[in-house]
C-alpha cells in the first residue's frame, strides 16, 4: 500500500514536541446563547454529568446551543488512567439508583429523538455498570420513545456484562478502538487490549443482529496509514458498521501529546477508503468525536 505522510511522521515530527499553536481549521465560532445556557442549567439541575464537559468536548457549545448532549452515567470518575482523556481518575460512588429517572427527564425535556448515554470505566463494580447501563436504556426508550446509542467501556473480565447491555436493545452500539494495536496499551493503558475490543463488537452482532455497532478512532498519535488501514479491515472483519474518525487534541500538558494535525482534506480521503471498506456511515474530520450528529449518522445506517 502506498504511504500517506499524514500518519507517517518524519523523524522530526517524532522527536520535537508538538505545536502549541493549533492550525486554522481547528480554530472555530463559539456558539452561545439561549441554547447553550438552558442546556446547561437543565443539567446542573438533574445532576447530570456529560462527555462534553468532562472531556473537554471542543464540539460542546455548538451541541449545547441545540441542546443536545452525551449523557454520561456512573458518576464522573474513572477507574483506568488513559493517556488521551481529560475524565477526572480518583476514588470512585456506588452508582445512583435514580439516575435512570434523571437521564430519561433530561431527554424528555430536551426533545431528543436519539439519545447517547456514556460512561466511565469502572473497573470497581463487578458487571462494569453493565446493569445501570440496561436500566437507563429501557427508563428512557420507555420515557421518550427515543432510539438508544450506548458508548460503552470495555467490560473486560465482567462476565455477562456485555450480554446485560445487548439485553436492552439500543440501536447503536458504541464501543471506541481510539487507536492501532501497536500504540493500544500507550494510549488505553496496560488494562485494555486491542483484540478484546474487537471481540466485544463481534460478540455484539452475534447476540442481537439488529444492533447496529459502531466505533471511533483518534489520528495524530503517531500511527502509520498501514496501521490506519489495517485497523480499519479489523473493525469491518468485526462486523463494525459505523466509523467516526477525529483529531486528537491534547487536554493538558500531562496527557499524551499530538504527533501530528491532520489537515480535512485528508480526512476527507480516510473517510472515503472507509466507505471503499464497506462501512455504511463513516464521519470523518478534525472535529469529529464518537456521538457528533449521532443521530444522523443512525437514522443514515442502512
Amino acid at each position: 500500500m502506498q504511504s500517506l505522510p499524514i500518519v507517517q511522521p518524519d523523524a522530526h515530527l517524532q522527536e520535537s514536541p508538538p505545536a502549541r499553536r493549533l492550525p486554522p481549521w481547528l480554530r472555530r465560532n463559539v456558539p452561545a446563547g439561549f441554547g447553550v445556557h438552558s442546556t446547561a442549567r437543565l443539567l446542573e439541575e438533574l445532576h447530570l454529568e456529560t462527555v462534553c464537559e468532562s472531556a473537554k468536548c471542543p464540539n460542546r457549545s455548538e451541541c449545547w446551543s441545540q441542546q443536545t448532549a452525551t449523557l454520561m452515567i456512573l458518576g464522573d470518575t474513572c477507574t483506568r488512567p488513559c493517556g488521551f482523556c481529560s475524565v477526572k481518575k480518583g476514588r470512585t460512588q456506588p452508582p445512583a439508583a435514580d439516575e435512570p429517572d434523571r437521564v430519561a427527564e433530561a431527554a424528555a425535556r430536551l426533545g431528543l429523538r436519539h439519545v447517547v448515554i456514556t460512561s466511565v470505566t469502572r473497573d470497581d463494580l463487578p458487571d462494569g455498570g453493565a446493569e445501570h447501563f440496561y436500566q437507563c436504556v429501557l427508563v428512557v426508550r420507555r420515557r421518550t420513545g427515543a432510539s438508544v446509542e450506548v458508548l460503552t467501556p470495555d467490560f473486560i473480565h465482567c462476565r455477562d456484562a456485555l450480554a446485560r447491555v445487548v439485553e436492552a436493545a439500543p440501536e447503536v452500539f458504541n464501543h471506541n478502538t481510539e487507536t492501532v494495536p501497536r500504540l493500544y496499551r500507550t494510549v488505553r493503558g496496560r488494562k485494555s487490549d486491542y483484540r478484546w475490543t474487537l471481540e466485544l463488537l463481534r460478540r455484539v452482532k452475534q447476540l442481537n443482529p439488529a444492533i447496529k455497532t459502531k466505533s471511533g478512532l483518534m489520528l495524530g498519535l503517531g500511527e502509520t496509514r498501514d496501521e490506519l488501514l489495517e485497523t480499519l479491515c479489523d473493525l469491518r472483519s468485526a462486523g463494525c458498521e459505523l466509523l467516526t474518525l477525529g483529531q486528537y487534541l491534547q487536554p493538558t500538558r500531562d496527557h499524551l501529546p499530538v504527533v501530528r494535525y491532520v489537515p480535512p482534506a485528508e480526512f476527507d480521503e480516510l473517510g472515503r477508503l472507509a466507505q471503499q471498506l464497506g462501512f455504511e456511515r463513516v464521519a470523518s474530520g478534525p472535529l469529529v468525536r464518537s456521538s457528533y450528529h449521532a443521530r444522523e449518522m443512525a437514522e443514515g445506517a442502512q
